[in-house]
């Protein structure tokens, strides 16, 4: 009888063990999740606060392009309320290069691309009211199909109202087709 009422009190107490580190185990658990979804809250927070400084519409004109053909990107900047772009330390536009497009330059700074800026009691900032049009010629050996182009901006964004200032990138990109057929230059009648 002694030994079934100790092994009765050992499973009790073991039983009573197994329920206070499962508790135990458990409320840390919930607080390691909690903790983890408070940090993904805020750095979602964050970064959809830097991709709202700056959205890009971009597009290429024209849309369809034959081999040896000139066209345009064209990007449409706009820029959240009370946010200026300042022209230094940089404003870069950046190609991931492409084998259908040619581009003059790798990278096209503001002073490159003839983009304005004004002065106001926070400073310098570029004027980014006009479209930016950044000029190519399709390769003479582009596929036919379509394909995407692929770019970013790198600026320094400041607020004057909020206190702040950041270098940052936004990322776009556009499609566009290329024909099999090759556009020939017309000699001149000079």
């Amino acid at each position: 009888m002694k030994n079934k009422a100790l092994i009765s009190l050992t499973q009790r107490e073991s039983e009573s063990n197994i329920r206070i580190s499962k508790s135990f185990g458990g409320a840390v658990l919930k607080k390691v999740i909690f903790c983890f979804f408070l940090l993904l809250a805020l750095f979602s927070f964050l970064f959809a606060q830097d991709e709202d400084l700056l959205k890009i519409n971009s597009s290429i004109l024209p849309q369809r392009l034959s081999r040896g053909e000139e066209g345009k990107v064209v990007l449409k900047i706009s820029v959240k309320e009370a946010v200026f772009i300042s022209p230094h330390p940089s404003f870069i536009i950046e190609f991931i290069p492409t084998n259908e497009l040619v581009f003059p330059k790798n990278f096209f700074t503001a002073s490159d691309l003839g983009i304005e800026t004004f002065e106001d009691k926070t400073g310098e900032s570029l004027n980014l009211k006009k479209p930016i049009e950044i000029p190519f010629t399709v390769s003479l050996e582009a596929k036919r199909g379509s394909h995407i182009l692929e770019g970013k901006v790198k600026y320094f964004a400041s607020s004057q109202k909020e206190g702040w200032c950041l270098k940052n990138t936004a990322k776009f990109s556009v499609t566009f087709f290329t024909r099999l057929s090759v556009k020939r230059k017309l000699p001149s009648l000079s």
